[in-house]
């Protein structure tokens, strides 16, 4: 079996190098070679193209930023597809992007009927601590089989593989993720802000609640984090993330008034500056948390 990896960004990179590490091939793309230096210097081998790849790979991996950056990858020109479509009907493409469930449905359907190739959405979460210790939850979708053949790549990486059912709906379970994450930091953001203006030293919380009903590892990673300012990310990917969720569930007529104010409140906190903050940036919503204020107040 041959692997190819396209999307090494910083989710994918560490993938990509824990493929490696546990003793796979890889053949690896970018469109700007600078982003290939590390896994070239882990021993992946450069494709040329995404033609290249396709044709040369068994199973090619994608992860990059959002749904129209998928379809550009697969079915724009000189993409993923074409390199399939006259290479054999046992291609298997997996797409660890976070990205529209409804879109991944449509586009499996689309590299079936052109090329017979599989298609498995195989979102994660973990973030690239979880990539780099093969710890991460992989949320899959799609045919038993592609999924079976998916296994032992995904098994790299992953401490939790789980089949949701066809295509799509690992995309759909990982809108479920988010909207749990978000919610958790809701709540940490909030505890945070009652804690600091009743005069609590917060940098105690995360221990007076550790093993209780509170705790959490969203928790433990976030909250010192959320309290000293110490925060990187990208806004705008929880942004993208709540706006698939809220937008499936206007489509499937759910009822998301939570996530959608949460939608809103991360908009706002994006509008007010704080681009490279992440999940964790609710935190800039309450103007009464010293601490977070002050870090960021020194940044700028």
């Amino acid at each position: 079996m041959k692997f190819g990896f396209v999307g090494l960004g910083a989710l994918g990179m560490p993938i990509a190098l824990r493929i490696m590490q546990m003793g796979l091939p890889l053949s690896v793309w970018a469109r700007r070679k600078e982003q290939l230096a590390p896994a070239i210097e882990a021993g992946a081998i450069e494709s040329v193209s995404l033609i290249n790849i396709a044709a040369s790979c068994d199973i090619i991996c994608l992860c990059v930023s959002d749904t129209d950056a998928v379809a550009e990858v697969v079915f724009g020109p000189r993409g993923l597809a074409d390199g399939m479509k006259d290479a054999g009907t046992d291609k298997l493409l997996v797409d660890l992007s976070t990205i529209h469930p409804q879109r991944t449905r449509e586009m499996a359907k689309r590299l079936r009927k052109i090329s017979g190739a599989g298609w498995v959405d195989a979102p994660v979460s973990g973030g690239p601590v979880g990539a780099r210790a093969g710890t991460l939850a992989v949320m899959a979708g799609g045919e038993v089989e592609d999924l079976r053949r998916a296994r032992g790549l995904l098994s790299t990486f992953a401490g939790q593989i789980t089949h949701m059912g066809p295509s799509g709906c690992g995309q759909a379970t990982k809108a479920c993720n988010q909207m749990i994450s978000a919610s958790a930091i809701a709540g940490i953001a909030e505890a945070l802000s009652l804690g600091s203006r009743f005069g609590l030293d917060i940098r105690l919380l995360p221990e007076a609640v550790r093993g209780g009903w509170a705790d959490s590892a969203l928790l433990q990673h976030y909250m010192p984090r959320m309290a000293s300012g110490e925060l990187s990310g990208s806004t705008k990917t929880i942004i993208k993330d709540l706006g698939i969720a809220c937008d499936l569930a206007k489509k499937n007529s759910a009822a998301l008034p939570i996530a959608e104010q949460l939608l809103a409140t991360y908009r706002l906190v994006l509008e007010q500056g704080h681009p490279d903050v992440g999940i964790g940036s609710l935190i800039y919503a309450l103007e009464d948390v010293p601490i977070a204020n002050a870090k960021q107040d020194q940044k700028k």
